[in-house]
């Protein structure tokens, strides 16, 4: 079965930037100094309050995969790194050309996987695109318990029957398997990498979480999945 694993990264805009009755309203449980920077800080997290940077995509069975991500001010000339490519958009239209390349590769793969991808990355997609009047050119969020689209976090909860949820980080960890985090990057600092002009070492960085979800997914297959 023809495969791919994705994940994305994201920024917030900027809070001062939205007007006076979207602040209040994203404000209006806000009862502290920190509450309001917890709201502030986490405008990334949702696809009304922020957009796609970068989308990153590799099939686990070649090792053949793109990196598209955002350079706002300029394109940066697309290169090569251990047969995945990487591609800059720039511009207003850059998170809409992120989008469209996106669909029209993985409408060729019968199966998706990610790590937590129907909680976070999938519905994020599907919002932004259609913020750009971009339809959809696959299902990625099918019947939970098929296989259409293998979410290792649910996976490796058990569909929640193990009630901790924790990061791919920790289950890097746990397997022994290389984790971008052990670079020095978080998904906390995307933001400043962002608006430091970082826009490669994003990219890097996101393509680490797949190069991550790969090995875990190898993992999960051999030792967790029943195969009779």
């Amino acid at each position: 079965m023809s495969r791919i694993i994705f994940d994305i990264e994201t920024v917030g805009k900027d809070f001062d930037s939205l007007d006076k009755r979207t602040q209040e309203y994203l404000l209006r449980w806000a009862e502290t100094e920190e509450d309001i920077k917890d709201v502030r800080e986490s405008l990334s997290f949702y696809p009304l309050t922020g957009e796609i940077i970068t989308i990153g995509m590799l099939n686990p069975d070649t090792d053949k995969g793109a990196v598209y991500f955002q350079s706002p001010e300029a394109t940066i000339a697309p290169f090569e790194e251990n047969g995945i490519r990487f591609e800059s958009t720039s511009g207003a239209g850059a998170e809409k050309e992120i989008l469209e390349k996106f669909w029209n590769t993985v409408k060729s793969y019968k199966q998706i996987i990610t790590f937590n991808g129907r909680s976070f990355d999938c519905p994020f997609i599907l919002i932004r695109s259609a913020v750009h009047r971009i339809k959809p050119s696959k299902d990625l969020m099918p019947n939970r318990y098929g296989d259409s689209h293998i979410d290792l976090l649910e996976q490796l909860t058990f569909y929640g029957a193990s009630r901790r949820r924790f990061s791919l980080d920790m289950w890097c960890k746990t397997f022994g398997i290389k984790s971008p985090k052990e670079e020095g990057i978080t998904g906390y600092d995307i933001k400043d990498l962002f608006r430091n002009k970082r826009y490669v070492d994003i990219a890097r960085y996101c393509f680490g979480d797949i190069k991550a979800t790969k090995e875990l997914l190898f993992n999960w297959e051999k030792y967790i999945r029943f195969n009779p």
